[in-house]
C-alpha cells in the first residue's frame, strides 16, 4: 500500500511575486530599523553628605544631555536628592560641581523622576526593563522602541561586579546583563551606552553579552576612581575625575558637532584620571569613528542632503529664504505671496521636462544606495537585492508565455 500523495494547489505567477516582495520587505524592514529617539537614564546610586560629589556627577550628566538636545521627558532621573538642601550647605538649593561656583546644577528645570528611597535596585531594574505596576506614571517609565539609543550612566561606590545602592543593597554585575539581555528581547533599544564612574568599573560589564551594547568604566578590576578637587566652602569633594574629564570634552561640542566616539573615548588620559578607562566594544558592531557623540548624548536630527538649491523642495526653499529675511524690511503679506508665486514660477519655467526625469532617477537611485548604506545584516541586503531582481523576474516570466 502505498503512500497517499499531496497535491498543492498552484498559485498565479502573479500571487507568488506579490507575496515574495512581502516577505522580502518585511524581513529587510525588520533587520533594518533606524535610529529614531534618544532617551537616557542617569542614576546617582549614593546618599549622605559625604557623596555630594556623586550627585553632582550626575546633575551635570543631565544638564549635558539636556543642553545637546535630549528633552526632559525622555531622560530618567534618579537621585537620593538629600544635598541641596542639607542642613550642612552653605549654600542652600544649590549645587555645584566646581569650586568657582559659576554654575548652579540644582536650577529650576531640574525633573526628578525617582528620589531619596525610590532608588533601589528593584526600580532601577523595572525602568530598564518596563515591568512596572499599573500606578506608576508615564513620567517615570522608560518608553524607548526598537529605534532608540540609550545612554545609562550610573555614579557611586562600587567594587568587584558590584554597585552599591544607597549603602543599603547592591547591584550584581549579573543583573545588569540579565536586564539588558531582557531589554534586547523586547526590542527596547537599538544601541545601548553604558557609562560607570566608581571603583572597579570595569567589572560590571563582564556578564555583558546582548547586540548592540557599548560600555565604558572608569577604572579597571583592582583600581580605585577618584575625586579631582575639593571645595573648601562646600567642604567636601564636588565631582570626580572621571565625570569631570568627560564634561571637559563636552564643554566644548554643541548638538551640531559631529565629534566621534572615538574621539571621546581617546581623551581620557590615563595619568589625569589616575586610573585606567575601560571599554567593552566586542558587542558593538559599528566603528566608533563612525558614530557621533551625540548618537547618545544629544538628539537626532534628520538631515536632508541636496545636490543643488533647485533640487529641494520649492516650500522648504522658500521657508529658509524668508527666515533669513531681516525684521526691518517692510514687506507685506500679499507682496510676498506675490514674490513667492513669481518665484517658484520662474524656477520650473527653468527645469525643462528632460531635467525633471533626471532628477527624479537620481533622487531614487541616492534613496536606494542610502538605504543600503544603513544594512546591519546581509540577509536585508540580499533581500533588497531580490526585490531588485524581480522586475526582471516578471519580464521574463511573461514573454516565456
Amino acid at each position: 500500500m502505498g503512500l497517499p500523495t499531496l497535491s498543492f494547489p498552484k498559485l498565479p505567477i502573479k500571487v507568488v511575486v506579490i507575496l515574495l516582495i512581502f516577505l522580502c520587505y518585511s524581513v529587510a524592514y525588520s533587520s533594518s530599523t533606524m535610529h529614531t529617539n534618544n532617551w537616557a537614564v542617569l542614576v546617582c546610586t549614593s546618599r549622605f553628605w559625604f557623596n555630594y560629589r556623586h550627585m553632582a556627577n550626575t546633575l551635570s550628566l543631565y544638564r549635558t544631555v539636556k543642553r545637546l538636545g535630549i528633552p526632559d521627558e525622555r531622560i530618567i532621573l534618579m537621585l537620593a536628592d538629600d544635598m541641596a538642601c542639607n542642613a550642612r550647605n552653605k549654600y542652600p538649593a544649590q549645587v555645584f560641581n566646581n569650586e568657582n561656583h559659576r554654575l548652579n546644577l540644582y536650577g529650576d528645570n531640574v525633573e526628578v523622576d525617582y528620589r531619596g528611597y525610590e532608588v533601589t535596585v528593584e526600580n532601577f531594574l523595572r525602568v530598564l526593563t518596563g515591568r512596572h505596576e499599573t500606578a506608576v506614571p508615564r513620567s517615570k517609565r522608560l518608553l524607548s522602541d526598537e529605534g532608540s539609543h540609550i545612554l545609562l550612566y550610573m555614579t557611586g561606590h562600587g567594587g568587584d561586579e558590584f554597585l552599591k545602592f544607597q549603602d543599603s543593597e547592591e547591584l550584581q554585575s549579573h543583573d545588569l546583563a540579565d536586564a539588558v539581555k531582557q531589554m534586547k528581547e523586547k526590542r527596547r533599544f537599538k544601541e545601548l551606552l553604558i557609562m560607570v564612574d566608581t571603583c572597579q568599573a570595569s567589572t560590571l560589564f563582564s556578564q555583558l553579552h546582548s547586540p548592540g551594547v557599548l560600555a565604558i568604566g572608569s577604572s579597571m578590576k583592582g583600581e580605585n576612581s577618584y575625586s579631582h578637587h575639593l571645595d573648601s566652602d562646600v567642604g567636601v569633594s564636588v565631582v570626580d575625575r572621571f565625570t569631570f574629564y568627560t564634561l571637559a570634552f563636552f564643554e566644548r561640542l554643541n548638538m551640531y558637532d559631529n565629534a566621534s566616539l572615538s574621539s571621546l573615548f581617546n581623551s581620557y588620559n590615563p595619568n589625569l584620571l589616575m586610573s585606567t578607562a575601560y571599554y567593552r566594544m566586542d558587542l558593538y558592531q559599528r566603528h566608533l569613528e563612525e558614530v557621533p557623540v551625540t548618537n547618545f548624548f544629544g538628539s537626532v536630527m534628520k538631515t536632508i542632503h541636496t545636490d543643488s538649491a533647485y533640487r529641494s523642495q520649492s516650500n522648504k526653499t522658500f521657508g529658509e529664504a524668508k527666515s533669513k529675511m531681516s525684521l526691518d524690511q517692510s514687506i507685506s503679506n500679499s507682496d510676498r505671496r506675490i514674490l513667492r508665486n513669481s518665484n517658484e514660477e520662474d524656477q520650473f519655467d527653468n527645469l525643462n521636462a528632460e531635467e525633471y526625469l533626471q532628477d527624479s532617477a537620481g533622487q531614487l537611485w541616492n534613496t536606494i544606495l542610502s538605504n543600503v548604506n544603513t544594512f546591519e545584516s546581509i540577509d536585508a541586503f540580499v533581500c533588497y537585492g531580490l526585490l531588485l531582481m524581480l522586475p526582471l523576474l516578471i519580464v521574463s516570466t511573461w514573454l516565456s508565455k
